[in-house]
């Protein structure tokens, strides 16, 4: 597994430029509008730009104004570099993004490298060249380029999870095609199929946990009830079954908090080599009960074990179920995001009276409105 070291960002939404060290459990704290969800939005970014949909995502997000800093004519171009540490060394991306007519955005620069340890010239660079508008990390991998292949896994392992969509119109409760089940998508639309795989596979420990640990926080769920249902067996809905009950039931007779806590055990006890390298989740607490915030909590912690984890929380109670370490406060400060890790100096005599959550509801941590 690779682990993100150092993400450095310059210029993107929110964050004016940011140089921050990252470990393999990362929660985000702040108030509404700090920019926590900036930074989730920015490796959203990478998801789609390994699709080869980064003009896509650049036009449905507002266009480059909407995620250039205060505009282009303030900010004409965006920087990042991300350090990960590899087996042998460390591996390096960097790109650099202007604004061009159209009101869009292309590759000014884009470069990977790869330094050894205990090389102490410079590191082995491939350039990507200028002027597309689409990552050639792909293309470079596929002309059997050995340092393009393991960038182009190492993004596309980086994945962004949203599961804010529970509407009776969302992916996740409409019928799937049971033979996508790859990996999890960003909003389980997936999810029937994956729990279908994991259910029918020779070894289906992993499905028996995520039954289980549903049935913790939502007692009336039995199990689930996955068999491809159309004539031609290739589409497979999201049935259960209650406790009480003969009947099998719809995804559309599961609460939203209900789908959404589902969603979040799946994608965090899916089997270990199946984990992304590092999962970023934006606010995962919403429509959760306090005791399946601890659950997901603890299951968050469990997968930092396997995977890299970023969270972003504005829930105290969530926020207990963690350690001073894992924090990065985010505040705006002169208009811009300003991420930092958590200062433990001043805090034991706080925390000796009071939970982490109950601190940052009193200010003492930072990351709150004032």
């Amino acid at each position: 597994m690779s682990i993100l070291k150092r993400i450095h960002l310059k210029g993107f939404r929110s964050i004016k430029e940011m140089d921050l060290e990252l470990r393999p459990l990362n929660v985000l704290i702040g108030a509404n509008g700090a920019g926590k969800s900036n930074l989730v939005a920015y490796f959203k970014m990478l998801n789609e730009m390994m699709g080869r949909r980064l003009q896509q995502f650049i036009a449905n997000t507002g266009r480059a104004q909407a995620n250039l800093h205060f505009g282009p004519k303030c900010t004409p171009q965006m920087e990042s570099t991300l350090e990960f540490e590899v087996k042998n060394g460390v591996d390096i991306y960097t790109m650099r993004l202007f604004h061009a007519a159209g009101d869009t955005l292309f590759f000014a620069e884009e470069t990977l490298a790869f330094l050894s340890d205990g090389w102490v010239g410079k590191p082995m660079t491939v350039s990507l060249g200028a002027g597309h508008q689409e990552t050639r990390i792909g293309d470079k991998a596929q002309e059997g380029d050995t340092v393009a292949k393991v960038f182009r896994h190492i993004l596309n392992h980086c994945r962004v999870f949203h599961f804010y969509d529970t509407s009776l119109t969302a992916r996740v409760r409409q019928s799937c095609f049971v033979g996508d089940n790859r990996f999890l998508m960003s909003d389980a639309g997936n999810l029937a199929a994956m729990l279908y795989r994991w259910k029918t596979a020779p070894e289906d420990s992993a499905y028996q946990r995520i039954v289980r640990t549903i049935r913790q926080v939502a007692p009336f769920f039995d199990d689930f009830e996955l068999e491809p249902e159309d004539p031609r067996k290739t589409d497979i809905l999201l049935k259960w079954r209650h406790r009480e009950s003969d009947s099998v039931f719809g995804p559309h007779q599961l609460s939203d908090g209900t789908l959404r806590v589902i969603c979040l055990i799946a994608l965090l006890l899916q089997p270990d080599d199946e984990l992304p390298d590092l999962i970023v989740v934006d606010e995962p607490e919403l429509g959760l009960h306090p005791y399946a915030l601890h659950v997901i909590a603890s299951l968050v912690q469990a997968a930092a074990q396997h995977a890299q984890v970023l969270i972003s929380t504005q829930s105290s109670t969530f926020l207990d179920s963690f350690e001073p370490e894992h924090i990065i406060v985010v505040e705006r400060q002169n208009e811009a995001s300003v991420f930092a890790r958590l200062g433990t100096d001043h805090l034991e005599t706080w925390l000796e009276e009071y939970s982490l959550g109950e601190a940052w509801e009193k200010n003492v941590i930072g990351g709150g409105p004032i």
